[in-house]
């Protein structure tokens, strides 16, 4: 593909000068108009080394308002990134909505630089690539615009640049022997290169090829495209909002209706004395193996959901009580700021997840979106049947990376719920944990219950499964939480050290 690309076109002077300034007009109110339509856009500049991304950026950025744009340059992954799975690093540099980030290089390193330069590193190519292509369709699910441009160049244009860069004093830091390998190699990563393109070109994120011989070429090409694509964006949100409207009113579609909270035995329980030799035996069992995660680099992430009242946080204290505090973080979930609201839903949750060797505990999770927001009508209909498979595409990347992924919902009845709400409100020193909310909630409880089935249903996997805790007793609950944990961790443990 790459080879028939005809890399000689060039741009006429007078044609170049005319292009620039209508096409940069158009560039610097399309980004007004984006941003008051809370679109989020997010440029993608890739291609071949000495291909002139660095030019190319600087020429678009001229054209816009500095104050609404973030350029990040993707260099190789620091320490606290290779720790991480590799598309942290991007999830957590995701625009807000209305602004437009600028990629000099991207998440494609994996499966295109990382891939020719450590050609004897594991990695898994196929799961990389869905990975990419799960990232870009959930952003572009929740209305991300994607341009991505691959600038390419001959291998004896590239070999030129490359001469005249190391010529120069500033600038000969820039080509390393990598560099001279990829131009030496040339055909070997150009075919690289070409599956990357093949494998990732969808109708939601496009690749265009500039042609980037000629600069001044390249520039016009890359302003129009992205201009384009800006405006088509525009075009579908107004048609998307005018259809919005008129599907108003019109009756959901039928729903789910499992039923699998209704077979939870809830009469079990443990007395007092069981409860504290178990209890003591995990909690010591726990922090052996939160020493061997530190060492084994194994990262975990604890998910904790489950009826207002119904013991997360006594679970979540029994837990953490002898892990190593440097090792661990709780995080608990609120409703979303402002600055969260603007972003995609789970780029608060990418914010806090794991490093390797690190526990990640969530108070309340990702799943909001299945529940509350789909109960309280926070995001639409669309959007929350959407995000069980971005959910589970997203616990699955962990997974992937290695980390143990377990979710908890703690489950009560209504009755021991309403015992433990009053209970609340007669002691003063536990009334700050019931508001008025927690009643209003209580009315709905039937509508939680049908969301929770389906959740348990179409996100359990074997890969991040869900754990339904029998809670009306605090004691067994609190102890299978650990019980689970502990055996949960020992398997991964006893599988790392094999592999190994």
């Amino acid at each position: 593909m790459l080879e028939k690309i005809d890399l000689s076109k060039k741009a006429d002077k007078a044609e170049f000068k005319q292009v620039v300034e209508a096409e940069g007009a158009r560039l610097a109110k399309l980004q007004r108009d984006c941003k008051d339509a809370g679109i989020p856009v997010m440029i993608v500049f890739e291609g071949m080394g000495a291909a002139g991304k660095g030019v190319q950026i600087n020429r678009l950025i001229q054209t816009m308002d500095p104050r609404g744009f973030t350029v990040h340059a993707t260099n190789s992954s620091n320490e606290e990134e290779q720790m991480r799975p590799f598309l942290w690093r991007y999830w957590t540099k995701i625009p807000a909505r209305g602004r437009i980030a600028v990629y000099d290089r991207s998440w494609y390193s994996i499966v295109q630089r990382d891939r020719f330069d450590y050609p004897d590193k594991e990695l898994n190519l196929e799961g990389a690539f869905q990975d990419i292509l799960s990232f870009e369709k959930q952003l572009t699910d929740d209305g991300y615009v994607i341009i991505k441009l691959f600038l390419h160049i001959s291998k004896g244009e590239q070999k030129k640049r490359f001469k005249k860069l190391e010529e120069s004093k500033g600038a000969s830091w820039r080509v390393n022997k990598q560099d001279w390998k990829r131009n030496k190699e040339y055909d070997a990563y150009l075919k690289i290169n070409e599956e990357m393109l093949e494998r990732t070109d969808t109708e939601y994120a496009p690749w265009t090829i500039i042609e980037a011989t000629d600069k001044d070429y390249g520039a016009m090409k890359i302003l129009t495209t992205v201009a384009d694509r800006l405006a088509y964006a525009l075009e579908r949100k107004t048609k998307e909002q005018a259809q919005a409207e008129k599907k108003k009113g019109a009756k959901p579609g039928e729903r789910f209706q499992n039923g699998v909270l209704s077979g939870i035995d809830l009469s079990k329980s443990l007395t007092k004395e069981e409860y504290k030799k178990e209890l003591a035996s995990l909690q010591k069992r726990l922090e052996t193996l939160h020493n061997e995660l530190y060492r084994l680099r194994i990262p975990v992430v604890l998910g904790f959901e489950g009826w207002d009242a119904g013991g997360k946080g006594g679970a979540i204290k029994r837990l953490t009580s002898h892990l190593d505090p440097r090792g661990y973080q709780v995080n608990p979930t609120a409703s979303p700021n402002d600055i969260e609201k603007v972003h995609h839903y789970l780029w608060r949750f990418w914010n806090n997840m794991p490093k390797a060797g690190h526990v990640a505990i969530f108070d309340r999770t990702w799943y909001g979106r299945v529940m509350v927001e789909r109960i309280e009508g926070f995001c639409t209909e669309e959007e929350w049947k959407r995000a069980y498979q971005e959910i589970n595409e997203m616990e699955s990347h962990m997974a992937n990376f290695g980390a143990v992924v377990l979710k908890f919902w703690l489950h009560i009845d209504k009755d021991e719920q309403e015992r433990r709400f009053r209970e609340r409100m007669e002691n003063p020193a536990k009334q700050w944990k019931i508001t008025d909310e927690d009643w209003r909630n209580r009315e709905k409880w039937d509508q939680y219950e049908q969301a929770v089935d389906e959740m348990l249903v179409r996100t359990s996997t074997t890969y991040a499964p869900w754990i339904v805790v029998e809670g009306n007793s605090k004691y067994y609950a609190r102890v299978k939480v650990l019980r689970t944990v502990v055996e949960a961790l020992e398997k991964k443990i006893k599988e790392v050290k094999k592999k190994g």
